[in-house]
């Protein structure tokens, strides 16, 4: 039996800054179209956990070192991503220092909870309410009924 043909395979990390006051989370501004500001994060290597795959891409992206806490949730939507479908696991960590673009994000800067950017690549917005939840419970994005 042929093997079947699947979705692209992401990492994405929310990346909170433990050393800065109120714990701030970092974003990217995208080089590469969709443009706006996003999660760091990336595709999965084949060969490589998913895990491994956030701690390369929070390296790659924002120069840091992430410690994963959580794994706020898997989003499957197929159109979450114009250029194909895609799922994304998405990990909150915690990094200490100073966040510097680099690989292809344009851009990076650090945010508030309460002062993020409107132009959101992606379903971001919808994952960073899910994490804004997470920060007030502690609870993981809910199973969502089909």
């Amino acid at each position: 039996m042929p093997r079947p043909e699947t979705p692209a395979l992401a990492a994405d990390i929310i990346i909170e800054l433990i050393d800065y006051p109120g714990r701030p989370i970092v974003l990217i501004e995208r080089a590469f179209p969709p443009y706006g500001w996003a999660i760091p994060g990336g595709f999965v290597d084949i060969g490589e956990r998913v895990e491994i795959a956030a701690f390369r891409e929070a390296k790659e992206e924002v120069s840091l070192n992430v410690k994963l806490i959580a794994l706020l949730g898997i989003y499957s939507d197929p159109s979450r991503d114009h250029r194909g479908h895609t799922v994304t696991a998405c990990y909150v960590a915690e990094a200490n220092g100073t966040p510097k673009a680099a690989d292809d994000a344009k851009n990076c800067r650090i945010f508030n909870l309460d002062a993020l950017p409107e132009l959101l690549a992606f379903d971001h917005a919808k994952v960073l309410e899910d994490y804004v939840r997470f920060r007030k419970t502690g609870e993981v994005t809910p199973l969502h009924e089909v």
